[in-house]
């Protein structure tokens, strides 16, 4: 389990209902593929080794016989192999038939688990073949040649890794409450649910809802495996459903309704559910008193590992099938956040400084849907661009296109003359562009913004994104401060998103292009065609792979090094689709420069005026994070050395 990933698998064979021989040998042939691929746990439908619908085939002894077996020639296969295999099979325990899942390594019998609820409704019939393991009297039997203990006790496994796994069969997971719970609560890290679960009209989508949500509200893997094509369709029809989910979220999912037997395969980041335990004090507090009986998986040989899973570059950006509903959200977040700021202070004016750029267009367009919200004039809203020494052409025109098209009041104020007189009077040489020629402007146009708010009785919402914050990328006492700020629990990436969100939804040439414009706090003169100098991701870094640092840095703590391993697969490794956007070298800089600025400049985040949160990191000093502003960075730079 290198860097805290496990490999899983559900598989799904093509079966034939009582023909024992034939479904074996398909399962031996799913987990030779497994084996070869580095899968570390497979899982298989319920009853896979005999099949599902035998129906009264289940009372024949014959039947259960070779069932049996069945398991003890899986457990010759798979004697010199690695993989941990659970396979649903019918069980007899002292004279009771179960439906059971058993679990074998390397030869060995780890375990056998029986169903706890069994359907007895509408198409099921269970309760007229099989005991629910509440009937069961624990017991010690001999089973396939082994010794096996046999109990409805709750079991979690562990493999030689330490990842903990449980396990319950179909029906348990549609319960009120499901074995998982108190399984996951034990510390169970992974579910594996054996299942038979016909197909019927909008049953997929219910299914598939009730596995995202049972896997987050237990803050685990759900790896689940339903019976496919074989099975009798005498009056219902199986699918043969594979997925795999991760803390609510679908990772893999096979096709429903194939012919051909199926392996779907994923790797779980045991490490981040183990994050998210920890800081889930509900988890936490709910997890007191839970217990189960541990099974100690068998030792096997260390494998090469190979990161296999999907990375995506940009966590921040909302996957959600319905992309408007999602940017409408977002939104709604932002202006209901500025809404009760105004509404407390019965306020009726603001003041943004405009330059042209991505976040004073998103700040604006926030302000806009937020005085639209309370029925207040847009004009209350005072948009007041400000050309320095570095302003261009392209976003002067672009802030005043802008504000004119919003129909907010436009304000000009140039700070050229003020910041010459302030150099001179702190007798600074003009002619050198350095931090204090670059601050002293972002300081005036402070102040303009807050003394224009005192005159107009208005607050200053503030502009600056959470990516900016998490690098400091903020002039201290300059745009870093405001009286709200409507941007700070967004990222970059995130702005540019719903700003192209926007621009689709009111067809304007003006928030496309500044979309284009590269990003640039316009503090140095341009160069002679008039053109941005000054790129702020020429100096720390493009903020696509900041984000990403931050998200996998903030969200769950994981190390440079593992950080590294994610980015690599998500920047540096080309599909037949893209070319790779980054190589390694440039991914270690950055991460280098992300982890040096994000501990040397938390004095800024210390002391952020208020400002809604909109994802799940924050950067508030508040709320989501808590860092002392001299904390050393020595140990993640030591570890970027290595990378």
């Amino acid at each position: 389990m290198k860097y805290g990933f496990v490999n899983v698998a559900a598989a799904v064979p093509t079966v034939k209902v009582a023909d024992v021989e034939y479904n074996v040998q398909q399962i031996e042939g799913l987990i030779a593929q497994a084996e070869d691929r580095g899968v570390e746990i497979i899982v298989f439908p319920e009853l896979c080794i005999t099949g599902y619908s035998c129906q009264d085939l289940f009372k024949e002894q014959l039947l259960l016989d070779h069932a049996e077996e069945g398991v003890v020639k899986l457990l010759d296969f798979t004697r010199k192999l690695n993989t941990i295999v659970i396979v649903g099979l019918p069980v007899v325990v002292n004279g009771l038939l179960y439906n059971c899942a058993a679990v074998l390594q390397s030869g060995t019998l780890l375990g056998i688990v029986p169903k706890v609820y069994l359907p007895n409704y509408g198409e099921f019939y269970e309760k007229r073949w099989f005991a629910s393991s509440q009937d069961l009297n624990p017991c010690d039997i001999y089973f396939a040649g082994s010794p096996v203990h046999v109990s409805a006790e709750p079991q979690v496994f562990v493999t030689r890794d330490g990842v903990k796994f449980g396990i319950e069969i179909c029906e348990d997971v549609w319960a009120p409450t499901p074995p998982s719970n108190n399984l996951a609560l034990a510390g169970a890290d992974i579910i594996f649910n054996l299942s038979a679960s016909d197909e019927l009209i909008g049953k997929h989508a219910y299914l598939k809802s009730l596995l995202a949500q049972q896997s987050a509200r237990m803050i685990s893997g759900y790896v689940y495996s339903s019976c496919g094509f074989g099975e009798s369709t005498q009056d219902v029809v199986y699918g043969g459903n594979a997925m795999i989910f991760e803390n609510g979220r679908l990772l893999e999912e096979g096709s429903r309704f194939s012919l051909q037997p199926q392996l779907k395969m994923c790797q779980i980041d045991i490490e981040a559910l183990h994050v998210e335990r920890r800081t889930n004090t509900t988890f936490i507090n709910a997890q007191r008193g839970a217990a189960a009986r541990i099974i100690n998986c068998k030792q096997t040989a260390t494998r090469e590992f190979q990161l296999t899973r999907h990375i995506d570059p940009y966590p921040f950006i909302p996957k959600s099938e319905n992309m408007q509903e999602s940017c409408e959200e977002i939104l709604n977040i932002q202006v209901m956040g500025l809404v009760k700021r105004l509404y407390h202070i019965n306020g009726k004016k603001a003041v943004i400084g405009i330059s042209g750029g991505l976040d004073s267009t998103l700040a604006l367009l926030v302000t806009v849907k937020a005085f639209d919200k309370l029925g207040l004039d847009r004009k209350g809203i005072v948009g007041i661009t400000m050309p320095g020494f570095g302003t261009t052409d392209r976003t002067y025109n672009n802030a005043l296109k802008l504000m004119e098209t919003l129909g907010v009041t436009i304000r000009e104020i140039s700070i050229a003359k003020a910041v010459t007189q302030h150099f001179a009077d702190i007798q600074h040489d003009a002619s050198i562009h350095d931090i204090t020629y670059e601050n002293s402007q972002a300081r005036e146009r402070t102040q303009i913004l807050m003394d224009v708010a005192n005159k107009e009785n208005a607050i200053v919402v503030g502009t600056g994104d959470l990516s900016e914050l998490a690098l400091g990328w903020a002039t201290y006492n300059g745009d870093h401060m405001s009286m709200y700020g409507v941007n700070a629990g967004v990222p970059k990436t995130l702005i540019r998103y719903l700003v192209s969100f926007v621009a689709g939804e009111m067809a304007t040439e003006t928030l496309l292009d500044i979309v284009d414009t590269p990003i640039s706090p316009e503090l140095i003169p341009a160069d002679e065609q008039g053109n941005i100098k000054q790129k702020t991701e020429d100096l720390v870094g493009p903020y696509e792979l900041h984000d990403f640092f931050i998200y996998y840095f903030l969200r769950y703590g994981f190390s440079p090094k593992k950080i590294f391993l994610l980015a690599k697969r998500a920047f540096c490794t080309a599909t037949e689709d893209k070319a790779a956007l980054y190589d390694e070298e440039t991914v270690k800089k950055w991460l280098t420069t992300f982890s040096r600025r994000f501990f040397n400049q938390q004095f800024k985040r210390s002391c952020l005026p208020d400002g809604p949160k909109v994802g799940s990191v924050s950067l508030s000093p508040r709320g989501d994070w808590r860092m002392p502003s001299d904390a050393s960075s020595a140990l993640w730079l030591k570890e970027c050395e290595t990378l």
